[in-house]
C-alpha cells in the first residue's frame, strides 16, 4: 500500500515539528511548509494526500491558500487554527474545507482526524451507508455520489452528502447532534456540536424551499432532529 504523503502548512516551526513527528510515527510520509508560498512551490514535484493547514499564516492566509489549493489539487485539506469561536473556521469550511482542528490539541485526535479524512476521500465508508436510499422525493446513492430531489440533482460537498445520506436512512426518526457526530464524523468528533450546526444549515439551503422555516429537516429543541418524507409533487 503507498504510504500517504502530508504535508504541513504552519508558520510556527515547533509546531510543524510536531505534527511532522506524530504522522511519522503513525506510518505517514510528512513534508512541512512554513507559509503558502513555500506549499506551492511544492506541488508540482511533491502531490500531497493531505493538506494540515493553518488559517493565521504569513502574507497568504489560509482562507486564501485554500482557495488557491483547491485551483491545483483535490486532496482533502484540514484547518488547523487558534480561533475557535470565529468564523475563519466555518467560512474555511464553506470554501471547501474537509474539516477542522482548534489549538491546542492531542497529537492523537489529530491523528485520528487524518485518517478519518484519507479514509473518506478514499470512499470507504462504513458498510451501513453504502449503496442507494431514498426517503419520499429524495434518493441518494454512495456509488455514484448522486443526490437528487424531487429528480434534479443537488450540489453537495463531500461532508453533506455524507450527512444528508445519514438523515435519509433515518427518515422520520429522531437523531440526536451525538449520533450525527458519531456516524457522520467519527467518534472522536464527540463534543463538537457547533460543526452540525453549521453543516445543517447549509444544507436547509439546498433541500428546503424556504431555510428560514424548514420543514422537511426540522430541529426538535433539546432532542435534535428529524428528516421529514415528503412524496414528490
Amino acid at each position: 500500500m503507498e504510504t500517504k504523503r502530508i504535508m504541513v502548512v504552519d508558520d510556527d516551526r515547533a509546531m510543524r515539528r510536531a505534527i511532522a513527528m506524530s504522522l511519522a510515527k503513525g506510518g505517514f510520509e510528512v513534508h512541512p511548509a512554513e507559509n503558502a508560498e513555500t506549499a506551492f512551490a511544492l506541488l508540482p514535484q511533491w502531490q500531497p494526500h493531505l493538506i494540515l493547514l493553518d488559517i493565521g499564516l504569513p502574507g497568504m492566509d489560509g482562507l486564501e491558500a485554500l482557495r488557491h489549493f483547491r485551483q491545483r489539487i483535490t486532496a482533502p485539506v484540514i484547518f488547523v487554527t487558534s480561533r475557535r469561536r470565529e468564523l475563519d473556521e466555518i467560512i474555511g469550511l464553506e470554501l471547501g474545507a474537509d474539516d477542522y482542528i482548534t489549538k491546542p490539541f492531542n497529537l492523537d485526535v489529530l491523528l485520528a482526524r487524518v485518517k478519518t479524512a484519507l479514509r473518506h476521500a478514499l470512499n470507504a465508508q462504513p458498510e451501513t451507508t453504502k449503496g442507494r436510499v431514498s426517503a419520499g422525493d429524495l434518493a441518494i446513492d454512495s456509488a455514484t455520489f448522486c443526490a437528487t430531489l424531487d429528480g434534479s440533482k443537488l450540489e453537495l460537498t463531500p461532508k453533506e452528502f455524507d450527512l444528508l445520506y445519514y438523515l435519509v436512512t433515518r427518515a422520520n426518526e429522531v437523531v440526536t447532534v451525538e449520533d450525527i457526530l458519531t456516524h457522520v464524523w467519527g467518534e472522536e468528533w464527540i463534543g463538537e456540536s457547533q460543526t452540525v450546526y453549521v453543516h445543517i444549515r447549509w444544507l436547509r439551503k439546498k433541500i428546503e424551499a424556504d431555510p428560514a422555516h424548514p420543514q422537511r429537516l426540522l430541529t426538535l429543541r433539546g432532542v435534535g432532529y428529524k428528516l421529514v418524507t415528503q412524496s414528490p409533487t
